[in-house]
């Protein structure tokens, strides 16, 4: 029955219509989006990427990998709405390669978008890396880095940061996309140590940026595998609260969202929220420019896997090495930015 989602998925959105955005004056949405294990079917000597290959574990085939590009090219079309509102940017995470993401953006639903993709392949032995796409009729890009993350060893290696310059809406935008490393089981001291490392050296790259610019608009999104109230995230000064909000600190709308009892991910009985977006206080003000308007998780019907008794958690593409046919082990997560003047808003995730 799993296999009729794409029949259904244009009846089901009416269900959640809280994930579209609100379209109004100089509307930027901004995405974020974990696509769990988006590999192509070829081995990459360099990598450790064996099993997602036809005769790895994962019996990863040419018919699997078009369905998995299908499926996240559905995800940014339904956030679209028609292609009244489609993201301007869209952060990435556990990509493989930048062959990959040109497969994604010339998919059916979203080839007349004209998004380009930006990859820069990084350090990770198993070969998946961040990435953006974006709307070149509102980002004009400036500069591109990828930011290598010095561990406390020289046999771990991690994600790189992207680091992206463009103009959005007369504003110069710096962007941050963010995968830092995973949890495993209870999560050791040293696994907890090694996110606190990669907070570290990312708050002196924004201090660089603040020293030459003190009122930089910075967005730091990502899957950063620590909620909102981890002491990574305090790092980089991420705050709950738009009031009094400091010139070095972030404002995170996630954190109320999290609060509430909604996540991105489901594991083992609890909702955690890693996917995130945080602002720059310079964001958050309704001076002029860009600014904030509202943040949620997008959980739209379709993408949700409501069997054996659980909640609806994230249809997810893999269950160990067996192919389910989902989207991914994630939902989500959606920031819009605007120029008039607007209420702020922060929603969950109905």
């Amino acid at each position: 029955m799993r296999n009729l989602f794409t029949l259904l998925a244009f009846t089901l959105i009416i269900c959640l219509p809280s994930c579209h955005s609100p379209g109004g004056q100089g509307a930027i949405t901004i995405v974020f989006y974990n696509c769990e294990n988006l590999f192509d079917t070829l081995d990459n000597p360099a990598t450790a990427d064996e099993e997602f290959t036809p005769e790895g574990n994962y019996r990863y085939s040419s018919k699997i990998y078009e369905q998995k590009l299908h499926n996240i090219a559905t995800v940014f079309h339904t956030l679209s709405n028609g292609r009244k509102n489609f993201p301007a940017i869209i952060g990435l995470a556990e990509i493989e390669n930048i062959d990959v993401l040109k497969a994604l953006v010339h998919q059916p639903e979203l080839e007349r978008i004209n998004y380009q993709p930006i990859l820069i392949q990084g350090h990770d032995i198993r070969g998946i890396n961040v990435a953006m796409l974006y709307d070149p009729a509102r980002l004009k890009i400036i500069a591109t880095q990828s930011i290598p993350i010095k561990m406390a060893d020289t046999v771990t290696a991690t994600r790189d940061i992207l680091y992206v310059t463009g103009v959005a809406a007369a504003d110069t935008l710096h962007i941050f996309v963010n995968h830092w490393p995973s949890r495993r089981h209870d999560d050791t001291t040293t696994r907890v140590t090694e996110r606190i490392l990669v907070a570290q050296q990312l708050r002196r790259r924004i201090d660089s940026i603040r020293n030459r610019e003190v009122h930089a608009k910075i967005i730091v999104m990502g899957d950063f595998n620590d909620n909102p109230n981890d002491s990574s995230l305090a790092i980089l000064g991420s705050v709950r609260d738009t009031a009094h909000l400091p010139s070095t600190a972030f404002y995170n709308p996630f954190d109320n969202i999290y609060r509430e009892g909604h996540g991105t991910e489901y594991y083992r009985g609890t909702w955690n929220l890693f996917d995130q977006v945080l602002l720059s206080q310079s964001i958050t003000k309704i001076s002029g420019g860009l600014h904030f308007v509202s943040a949620r998780i997008c959980q739209y019907a379709f993408m949700t896997d409501t069997m054996h008794g659980q909640p609806s958690v994230p249809y997810r593409s893999f269950k160990g090495a067996y192919w389910l046919g989902g989207f991914s082990d994630h939902f989500p997560v959606v920031v819009d930015l605007e120029t008039g003047n607007v209420q702020q808003r922060t929603l969950g995730s109905k």
